[in-house]
């Protein structure tokens, strides 16, 4: 799809990170967007930030939706017909997602089935909704956020990542597989799945939000496995008190968001040339592309300590791991 001006897309997370700015340089070229979140202030924001300097006549539209649920799902697909007065769509960004649920062993199974509902729930669920509206366009593109944990699901030896980095496999297999099924049965439609390095984004800050985790509201139990996991992946906690353990875990949310190597502006606009390009397989920033080669070269020892450690040596990740 070389241009999206007159064109419609839905993007999903667009209250923060990638997704605002998916919004924001879609509007920016004439393609009117509707896109959902699980508040509305963000998503209020974005929508006035959209409209700012965008050609006139576009429309940004908002809904509040879980995207893990499947009837919430159904609802913002009735608003985006209502609102956008349209029978079709032509771009599906299927970018929601959260982190949490490390352990299938020691963590909830609460949290874990959250982070699984949201990021391949979700994936799954829109796609659903929306197919019927892609497939009446002339043209329609469906983009699937997965991660680089869509590559290789570890974010090092010392810490579980279970459930993201299974929702994101899922995300990447079921995207691979649409290229045939769509080829087959929908040649007009093409479908692209995105890899995402370490973004500027506030996934950690939200992730833990989503999971009724405020650093200043946890419990001792909370607290003490927060610190655990902090020790196991190699960060000396001695002498810490608990205080300085809660603002600790919000600055490592706020670093991972401002210290990170590609802005969420700078991820919207490789995805979205991705996008113009056709390509299926769109990796977003230097370390994802590094990754990528580091894994195909070497498969076997990709779980080892010893690779994260080389991988360390080369510079890569900064200590984090994940989209």
């Amino acid at each position: 799809m070389e241009r999206f001006d007159g064109r419609i897309a839905v993007v999903t997370g667009g209250g923060t990170g990638m997704g605002r700015e998916l919004v924001r340089h879609l509007a920016a070229e004439g393609c009117h967007v509707a896109t959902c979140d699980v508040a509305d202030d963000p998503m209020a924001e974005t929508r006035e930030l959209a409209l700012h300097g965008a050609p006139s006549g576009t429309r940004v539209t908002t809904f509040v939706a879980d995207v893990s649920d499947e009837s919430q799902v159904s609802s913002f697909r009735q608003s985006v017909e209502t609102d956008l007065d349209t029978d079709h769509i032509n771009l599906l960004f299927n970018n929601a997602g959260i982190g949490g649920g490390g352990s299938i062993i020691t963590d909830d199974r609460t949290e874990w089935d959250r982070t699984f509902g949201v990021d391949w729930g979700g994936v799954y669920h829109c796609t659903r909704a929306f197919l019927p509206l892609l497939m009446a366009a002339d043209e329609g593109h469906v983009i699937n956020t997965s991660s680089i944990n869509g590559l290789w699901a570890s974010i090092g030896p010392g810490i579980s990542h279970t459930a993201y980095c299974t929702a994101k496999f899922a995300v990447r297999g079921f995207t691979e597989a649409l290229i045939t099924d769509f080829r087959l049965n929908a040649p007009h439609l093409h479908a692209s799945v995105v890899m995402p390095g370490h973004i500027g984004t506030s996934i950690v800050i939200n992730s833990g939000k989503a999971h009724g985790r405020d650093p200043q509201m946890m419990d001792d139990d909370e607290l003490h496995r927060m610190r655990s996991q902090l020790v196991a992946n190699g960060l000396p906690l001695d002498g810490v008190t608990d205080d300085d353990l809660r603002k600790g875990i919000q600055a490592i949310g706020e670093v991972f968001r401002d210290a990170a190597p590609m802005t969420a502006t700078q991820a919207a606009a490789s995805i979205l040339d991705g996008v113009r390009h056709n390509r299926w397989r769109i990796l977003v920033g230097a370390d994802a592309e590094q990754l990528d080669v580091e894994v195909r070269a070497d498969p076997d020892r990709v779980y080892e300590p010893e690779f994260w450690e080389a991988m360390r040596a080369k510079g890569l990740f900064g200590g984090f791991a994940f989209g």
